[in-house]
C-alpha cells in the first residue's frame, strides 16, 4: 500500500501537505526543512523542483524557486540530496514541478529516479489529461507512483469526475483559477467545496492555494480532508535564520 493510501486510512480530516521548494533557502536545506516539517507535524511534503517560468507559482514561491536556481539546484542535484531520505523521513513525499525540464532529464530515467529514493507521488501542473492517459501514466504507474491531477471551480463536473478516476493519491483541489498565495472569498471556496464533496469522488480532496494560517486551514478542512500551505510557509521561512524555529512557530499556529 502507498504511504499516502496509508495515511488517508489513517487520518482522513486535518491533512497538512506542506510546500517547500528544494534548494531553499540554502543549496543543502533541503533535508533540513523536509526534517523539521516531519518534526512538527506535517502529514505530506510537497517538494517544489524549482523551474524558470512556473505557471500555477504566485511571486513568492517564484522567488524561491530562482534562488534555489541560483543556487544551482538541479533534478540531478535533488535526487543526490534525497538518496538517503528515507532513513528519516518516514511521512509521504511528493515532487511538485513543470513537465520541461522533467523531459529533459528524461521521463522514464525521471520516475524511476524518484520511485528509488523512495518519492511517492508527483503533482506536474502542465501534464494533459490525454498525453497521461496516452504516454506518460503507463510510466508512472510503472514505477509505483501516485500521481495527483489538480481541478478548479471553473472545472466541470464531468471533467472533474474524470481527473478523480485519473488520480492517485488525492486530488489536488485549486480554491481558485490564480496563482498561489491569492487570497479567495471564502463563501466561492466553501460552495465549491461543497459541491466537489457532493460528486462522491474517490479520491480524498486537499485544497491549495490561499491557505495560509489556522483560520483558512480550518476553513478549508471543513469541507475537504485536508489543505496544502506553500506561500506562507516559504515567507515563514524567509524571516528567520533558523528552518526548525520558523517552522515549529509556524506549524504550531496552524494547527493549534
Amino acid at each position: 500500500m502507498s504511504l499516502l493510501k496509508e495515511l488517508f486510512q489513517k487520518k482522513s480530516s486535518r491533512v497538512l501537505n506542506v510546500y517547500c521548494t528544494a534548494g531553499y533557502p540554502k543549496p543543502d536545506s533541503t533535508l533540513e526543512v523536509m526534517k523539521a516539517l516531519q518534526s512538527n507535524g506535517a502529514d505530506i511534503i510537497e517538494l517544489g523542483m524549482p523551474y524558470s517560468d512556473p505557471l500555477a507559482d504566485g511571486p513568492v514561491i517564484q522567488h524561491s524557486g530562482l534562488i534555489s536556481l541560483e543556487n544551482g539546484m538541479t533534478i540531478e542535484k535533488l535526487f543526490l540530496q534525497l538518496k538517503d531520505f528515507r532513513k528519516e523521513i518516514h511521512i509521504p513525499v511528493i515532487l511538485m514541478g513543470y513537465m520541461n525540464p522533467v523531459l529533459q532529464f528524461g521521463f522514464e530515467k525521471f520516475c524511476a529516479a524518484a520511485a528509488a529514493v523512495g518519492i511517492d507521488g508527483l503533482i506536474l501542473p502542465d501534464l494533459p489529461e490525454f498525453e497521461f492517459e496516452t504516454e506518460y501514466g503507463e510510466v508512472i504507474k510503472k514505477y509505483g507512483l501516485d500521481f495527483i491531477f489538480l481541478v478548479t471551480p471553473e472545472t466541470s463536473e464531468v471533467r472533474i469526475k474524470k481527473l478523480d478516476q485519473l488520480s492517485t493519491g488525492f486530488l489536488y483541489a485549486v480554491s481558485s483559477s490564480s496563482t498561489t498565495g491569492t487570497d479567495n472569498n471564502l463563501t466561492d471556496v466553501n460552495n465549491y467545496l461543497k459541491r466537489l464533496k457532493g460528486y462522491g469522488l474517490k479520491n480524498p480532496i486537499l485544497v491549495g492555494f490561499g491557505i495560509k494560517d489556522k483560520k483558512s486551514f480550518d476553513n478549508a478542512c471543513a469541507n475537504a480532508n485536508g489543505a496544502i500551505i506553500g506561500t506562507a510557509y516559504i515567507k515563514a521561512l524567509e524571516k528567520s535564520g533558523s528552518i526548525e524555529t520558523s517552522t515549529k512557530t509556524f506549524l504550531n499556529e496552524v494547527l493549534a
